[in-house]
């Protein structure tokens, strides 16, 4: 007891130290540096909040270990987080191409973790995140300006392909074996084309056509599939086939997220969560409001919740 005693008072005794010191440290890049001092901030609060993640993914790894519970039988907020660890992709978080935003968030800040190791090396991150945020940080080391930034940059990205998804959408509606259904279908991709917006009801209409030949996932021309990939921040540099499963993995991922989404309610979202939700989905959010966010979003769950 006495030898327990001692070493808690030690343990104590080099933890009140480090504080004192990290105090000095602070306040000195505080007075030197003001314009890294910011950033110092941030990777600080980014370390703890990447700690903080990794325990609630144990937690929830825990829990499904003892229920003997599947991803998507988690309730919203717990899928969605696992989802994050799992996937690499803008929509889905950040890094170069907006990936990570979990599992490879956890990769990308294991050389993070190793260059702040020696003393005051924390230092050589922040000079990172002044020169090279985008490409060399994850999310947790952004300010909330370039996460913003960044964002905008991501969905510039994303955006680009929407017009070749469209296209080639057209395009597969020649070979549709139905011309009422084909009408319809190529009627819509022109409303797009000229910058309308679709009704969920025109929308809802035309599904039956995205189950077979020519617009089925396993049909699609590979050009169209590495569109969409492009759209989900997939790399589109991969064979067809494994191209077809990621894009089916994802969509899955994303249908599962909406019925999860639907039973907890739009309301119960922080306006946080609103925008992730519409952003992983396709919309730019940074810039509008919550209403407009959470009316695009009952849209898109109006629609996706009635397909099988």
């Amino acid at each position: 007891l006495p030898a327990k005693a001692s070493s808690r008072a030690a343990l104590a005794a080099l933890v009140s130290g480090v504080k004192r010191i990290n105090g000095r440290y602070e306040r000195f890049l505080q007075r030197t540096f003001p314009r890294f001092y910011p950033l110092y901030a941030t990777f600080t609060g980014g370390i703890q909040a990447l700690f903080a993640e990794v325990k609630e993914i144990r937690k929830i790894k825990l829990k499904m270990a003892q229920q003997s519970l599947s991803a998507h039988q988690l309730p919203y907020r717990e899928m969605e987080r696992l989802r994050q660890v799992r996937r690499a992709g803008c929509g889905e978080g950040s890094g170069s191409r907006a990936k990570a935003t979990g599992g490879e968030d956890v990769i990308k800040a294991i050389p993070i973790g190793v260059i702040a190791i020696p003393p005051f090396a924390n230092f050589l991150v922040i000079v990172l995140m002044y020169f090279f945020p985008r490409q060399l940080l994850i999310r947790y080391f952004w300010t909330p300006s370039q996460q913003v930034e960044f964002l905008d940059t991501y969905h510039t990205i994303r955006r680009a392909v929407y017009p070749e998804v469209v296209e080639s959408l057209a395009l597969a509606a020649r070979s549709l074996p139905e011309p009422q259904l084909q009408n319809r279908l190529q009627e819509l991709c022109a409303k797009v084309q000229r910058g309308s917006q679709p009704h969920v009801a025109e929308l809802y209409a035309v599904r039956s056509l995205f189950s077979g030949h020519p617009l089925g996932l396993n049909k699609l021309h590979v050009s169209h599939v590495r569109a969409l990939s492009h759209v989900l921040f997939l790399t589109p540099r991969l064979p067809a086939f494994f191209l077809r499963y990621r894009l089916r993995s994802h969509v899955l991922e994303i249908r599962h997220l909406d019925r999860a989404l639907l039973r907890l309610g739009l309301g119960q979202l922080s306006e946080e969560e609103l925008r992730a939700a519409c952003y992983l989905r396709g919309l730019n959010s940074t810039h509008l409001g919550m209403a407009e966010c959470r009316a695009w979003l009952e849209q898109w769950l109006g629609l996706s919740c009635k397909l099988q």
